[in-house]
């Protein structure tokens, strides 16, 4: 059973091999839905929708801190598709920095790719979204948002992350009446290109050990939530933050 049949999904940085975004990507068009991805390289983001299953899909370049670029690539989707049902903000970066060594460009790069390109991103379609009376806005935050720091992420990217919560469940206050829905994914630790190769043995069992679970997350773990969030399986569902973290925050 296809899921998406007939509908049309943005996931931005989505053109990272083994990312969350690619992953959602994937399945995503094989439950039927139409891709645009949306990344920094408009080259990047082509041949990972030329990628997906089925035929159609389109990449573009997009900036998600440039609201322009949001705004100019969004209009173009539609223009192509007709409609975009589905929006899934996954671009963000991280930095594994202290307290104390938060510069403010790091400042500024952290918030404003994860935070500040969700409420672009968002503001781009929620217009159209309303017009037809549908969407779902699928928003990635972070089990760093909710313990306060995680494996590499700092202080900055937990702010960030945290932020999302906020404003997936401001949003999902302001456009429920309009059936447009807006939920966030917590995830824990991923195996994904952000945290490839980045950790030493000692840390990984370390860090298996805080995971009831025992293993790491794969990106398709959270692509399979993003599907449920995308779907009409979730018609009544907004404002929620879901975790996905192999039980790592159970307290």
């Amino acid at each position: 059973m296809q899921l998406l049949k007939g509908k049309t999904a943005i996931i931005t940085g989505a053109a990272s091999k083994r990312g969350l975004g690619k992953a959602t990507a994937k399945l995503f068009a094989e439950h039927g839905a139409k891709i645009a991805i949306f990344d920094l390289s408009a080259e990047a983001a082509q041949a990972a929708a030329a990628d997906l299953p089925g035929e159609g899909h389109v990449g573009l370049a997009c900036n998600v801190t440039d609201k322009a670029e949001c705004d100019a690539a969004s209009a173009a989707v539609i223009g192509t598709f007709g409609q975009v049902d589905i929006l899934v903000n996954n671009a963000g970066i991280t930095q594994p920095l202290k307290i104390m060594e938060i510069a403010p460009e790091n400042y500024d790069a952290v918030l404003d790719v994860n935070l500040r390109g969700t409420l672009y991103m968002s503001q781009a379609l929620i217009p159209h979204m309303k017009s037809r009376k549908t969407g779902s806005i699928v928003n990635l935050s972070s089990v760093s948002a909710q313990r306060g720091g995680g494996i590499f992420g700092g202080p900055h990217y937990s702010a960030a992350k945290a932020g999302i919560l906020g404003l997936t469940k401001a949003m999902a206050r302001e456009l429920a009446p309009f059936n447009v829905r807006s939920n966030a994914i917590c995830p824990g630790f991923i195996a994904t290109d952000i945290t490839g190769g980045a950790l030493t043995p000692e840390m990984m069992t370390m860090i298996l050990e805080g995971i009831p679970m025992g293993r790491a997350g794969e990106a398709s773990d959270v692509a399979g939530c993003a599907l449920f969030l995308a779907s009409e399986l979730s018609a009544y569902v907004t404002g929620s933050e879901v975790d996905v973290n192999g039980g790592s925050l159970i307290h």
